[in-house]
């Protein structure tokens, strides 16, 4: 389709497929089947992907991350990907299973072409310690075996550690600056972790229990890594973290998987950031008075400044740096985060948003150590094979290296309103909600094989959502700040695409995020950070968000005064974490039968 023809609405809502005219239910067990011994080859390949997902069969065992054996990942994805229609007849299948037989094979293909076009474990030095933590915080952390089992499955995997670090200094080639860098700071995290952080998560002393004897020798191994990695790979860091336009207009193409070019997104979000611009000005115009242009005893209140593009981006500014003096203090954001809970719960429960998963397994903790360096939140779900476990939402206090001027500026970024929006966002009714929901839904392979946009976007969608439906009781100065937290994500799009397509410098970014889109200093200085470590990520919550409320119109729209909301938000997430070109159609499916 040519690009001049197509546009995001005609794309989001375009037929994706017509039902077979004869549906084999055997057909649909085939597929079944042959995923279900996908799974099992590739768990054997990658225990950590089987401990992800939440299969307690492989919790002992560590990956072989040898050049062999990836080349063997890499050809067995290929034949996998030869062999499925072959051995599943596509025609004959439901159109449920039909979704589903689109989503495996696309995935197959995403996967060989990131194997081959970008090889992590050749330029990424951050990939193996991602290994050392991730083999036991997730096992500590979100499995339902016991503890015994956990510890013991720690030990065995932790005696694996030192062989699989050892691997780096034979594989790695040469790195982008910022990985190295980022790669040093997170793996003096690790070493900590596994000093004293695994015990702690234990609820063991390195004295009495098994971890203490398995623990040396893998410290011993990463303070040799840490020196690695300051003395080898920092120095030789000269590679460009630059993808380049092809490669990011491919790469988009295949993580999106929404019918988009990169060209099209960007155009849509220059749109969209114009126009969120344009809404900030009119609340922070009629809050000038009460905040940054209000009389005050050194003198006379401020004129409003000249209606005009640079007035009007004083304007907004300066109200938004008179309200953001109103926030926590570095030692209690989790605490403030654990109080916003209890109210957007109950709110959402009164207005019939949705209705929550019961029991909630959501816990708001601190984020690790070794876990932080360009994001100061997350969610961490349940396992989608393990769902009595717990989800993690994880929010990350300033580094310890920052000057006072820095946490000060991070704390005026996470204010008391945007610390409310960032928990809609991550837990409720955002990720921790939908991912709950994502868990229930019948389909291996759509629990296994989630769509980061459709995740993302639900998150972004349900920001302004919750404001429209009375949440903050109509405060003014909560909805700039849901403005200014959506103007963030629709400004990541236009980053990671003049990040990564152009020659945009990190002034020009930085320019871009606090001139622009008013973010703080530090919060622009870890997104550009983060642009340079994640191409294509950035750009999933724009797109994403657009699905969703576009969806929501047209729905509505075409229903009129029956439209319900709880209803809709139910039947949009009542499909699992798939592709956001299948909702127009599954969700007009569902919303014909009852809630």
């Amino acid at each position: 389709m040519k690009a001049a023809c197509l546009n995001l609405l005609a794309v989001v809502f375009a037929a994706v497929g017509v039902a077979p005219l004869t549906a084999d239910a055997d057909e649909d067990a085939k597929l079944t089947a042959y995923f279900k011994g996908y799974l099992e080859e590739t768990f054997r390949q990658r225990p950590l992907e089987a401990s992800g997902l939440g299969d307690r069969r492989f919790d002992d065992k560590l990956d072989d991350i040898s050049p062999q054996a990836r080349q063997g990942w890499q050809e067995y994805r290929r034949k996998t990907l030869k062999e499925l229609p072959e051995k599943v007849n596509y025609a004959r299948l439901s159109r449920p299973a039909q979704i589903d037989f689109e989503i495996f094979k696309h995935h197959l293909t995403r996967d060989a072409w990131l194997a081959d076009n970008h090889k992590a474990f050749e330029h990424d030095p951050r990939v193996y310690t991602d290994y050392a933590t991730g083999s036991t915080w997730g096992l500590l952390t979100q499995s339902t075996a016991s503890k015994a089992t956990n510890v013991k499955n720690c030990a065995a995997r932790m005696a694996q550690l030192p062989k699989l670090l050892a691997f780096a200094k034979s594989s790695l080639k040469d790195a982008p600056k910022v990985y190295a860098e980022t790669a040093v700071r997170q793996n003096k995290g690790a070493i900590t972790y596994y000093e004293s952080g695994i015990f702690e998560l234990a609820g063991e002393t390195p004295q009495l229990s098994e971890l203490g004897p398995a623990a040396r020798p893998v410290v011993a191994a990463l303070k040799e890594h840490q020196k690695f990695l300051e003395t080898e790979v920092l120095p030789k860091a000269t590679a460009d973290w630059r993808i380049g336009k092809e490669q990011f207009a491919k790469k988009l193409e295949l993580e999106l998987d929404a019918g988009l070019t990169a060209d099209e997104v960007l155009k849509e979000a220059e749109a969209e950031f114009d126009r969120v611009e344009r809404e900030m000005y009119v609340i922070a115009r009629q809050l000038w008075s009460e905040t940054a242009g209000k009389a005050t005893k050194d003198g006379p209140a401020a004129a409003l400044p000249p209606d005009d593009p640079t007035g009007r981006r004083a304007t907004i500014r300066r109200v938004l740096q008179h309200l953001a003096v109103q926030h926590g203090k570095v030692d209690g954001l989790v605490k403030d985060a654990t109080q916003t809970v209890a109210d957007i719960k109950a709110f959402i429960t009164k207005n019939d948003i949705l209705r929550l998963p019961e029991p909630d397994r959501c816990k708001i903790i601190e984020m690790p150590e070794f876990q932080r360096g360009f994001s100061v939140a997350y969610l961490n779900p349940a396992p989608p094979l393990d769902v009595k476990a717990a989800s993690y939402y994880a929010i990350s206090p300033p580094p310890k290296d920052w000057d006072d001027r820095k946490v000060k500026s991070f704390l005026e970024e996470y204010n008391r309103w945007m610390l409310q929006i960032l928990t809609i966002h991550e837990a409720y009714p955002g990720h921790y909600v939908q991912l709950e929901y994502s868990n229930r839904h019948p389909s291996l392979i759509r629990k296994v094989l989630q769509s980061g946009v459709f995740a993302e976007g639900w998150a972004v969608y349900t920001e302004q959502m919750m404001l429209d439906q009375g949440y903050g009781g109509g405060d003014s100065a909560m909805r700039l700040h849901q403005l200014k937290w959506y103007l963030r994500a629709v400004a990541n799009a236009i980053l990671d695409h003049k990040m990564h397509c152009t020659q945009m410098t990190d002034e020009e970014a930085l320019a871009l995020l606090t001139q622009r889109a008013y973010q703080s200093e530090g919060e622009a200085l870890g997104k550009v950070t983060r642009a340079k470590l994640s191409s294509c990520q950035l750009s999933t919550y724009f797109v994403g968000r657009t699905a969703f409320y576009r969806l929501r119109q047209q729905v509505q729209r075409e229903q009129g005064d029956q439209f319900d909301l709880g209803r809709f938000h139910e039947a949009v997430l009542d499909h699992g974490t798939l592709p956001v070109k299948y909702l127009p159609e599954l969700v007009a499916a569902r919303l014909k039968q009852p809630r």
